[in-house]
């Protein structure tokens, strides 16, 4: 599945493989390999998802709050990145209620910033798909993903690009499962433009892959915050790609793939298998608006990207609080 604090302070939260604890300080994220000194930062990225935006609870004060002290920041980075749930909620909201929430994301979103931005899909960008509530029928013009790629002006609802000596590849991680939700997976047509995406690529070329829902990750688990009567772990179809396995195997055909970064929980972690990293970065909401979610209060994550292809990332608490 978004007001600085009085010391100035960035509070940071990051956790390696399955911890999920909180840090206080300046203290980086970084790969388990250390970098060499002279490496030279490339690009700096704001990871900045699960604003749901809405007309209630404060959130589009919110949202202008976290780009504020975006803009603020003495570090500066070169590029947002969204990475989806932008609004709060397409899914099961009629057009009219959803083209509101998208009037405000970006109407905030230009007033708020001048950064260039690169989006990502999420579920609950998604229009009508629950039809019981949405009222949608499912032949308009804008239904199901259409809006979303509309909106955001992208080329496609995965989509790829190179900067800075870096490619980056763009997932849609949301599958229908009709009118009882969706499941997290790549479609087949998404996953042979992956295969070929990954093959076209240098192999002296670092790859980053963003996505909504995380490809793999232990927030997955935890999001629930529950295990079965045995004791057992449930990682639902729709917290986790269901074909994280496939992907994760893809990958290892192609060690130029550095880093995966993904939203959707809410929650943060790093997770390192077999030579991939995978970081969630938590919400720009936190709980829905709601002040923190679990452990992981109202955020956006810093990823800094080198010229070597190593990289580093910071999660950034940005002071919001509910709205009584």
């Amino acid at each position: 599945m978004l007001s600085p604090s009085s010391s100035r302070r960035q509070f940071l939260h990051s956790a390696v493989a399955t911890s999920s604890a909180a840090l206080v300080g300046t203290t980086l994220s970084t790969p388990l390999n250390a970098a060499p000194l002279e490496r030279k930062r490339v690009l700096r990225i704001a990871h900045f998802t699960d604003v749901h935006v809405q007309p209630e609870r404060g959130a589009s004060e919110g949202m202008a709050a976290c780009l504020r002290h975006i803009s603020a920041l003495q570090d500066k980075p070169d590029v947002l990145f969204n990475g989806g749930d932008a609004i709060f909620d397409g899914l099961e909201q009629n057009e009219q209620r959803t083209q509101l929430q998208w009037d405000i994301f970006f109407d905030t979103l230009k007033r708020e910033t001048k950064l260039p931005v690169r989006h990502c899909i999420g579920n609950h960008d998604v229009w009508g798909w629950l039809q019981d509530k949405s009222g949608a029928k499912g032949n308009e013009a804008r239904y199901g993903k259409k809006w979303a790629v509309e909106a955001y002006g992208l080329p496609n609802r995965y989509y790829s690009f190179a900067q800075a000596g870096w490619h980056f590849i763009v997932l849609d991680s949301t599958q229908s499962r009709g009118n009882i939700g969706y499941e997290a997976r790549l479609d087949s047509e998404q996953y042979e433009w992956l295969r070929g995406e990954l093959a076209s690529v240098k192999p002296t070329t670092p790859v980053l892959v963003m996505s909504h829902i995380p490809i793999l990750s232990m927030t997955s688990a935890f999001f629930l915050r529950k295990q079965e009567h045995n004791s057992d772990w449930t990682i639902q179809r729709n917290l986790m790609h269901a074909d994280g396995l496939q992907i994760q195997q893809l990958f290892r055909k192609f060690p130029n793939v550095k880093v995966c970064i993904s939203g959707h929980t809410h929650l943060v972690d790093r997770l390192d298998y077999t030579g991939v990293t995978y970081f969630c970065d938590g919400a720009v909401s936190g709980a829905w608006w709601k002040g923190a979610w679990q452990d992981c209060e109202p955020g956006y994550a810093l990823v800094n990207l080198y010229d070597d292809g190593t990289f580093e990332r910071e999660y950034v608490v940005y002071g919001w609080k509910p709205k009584e």
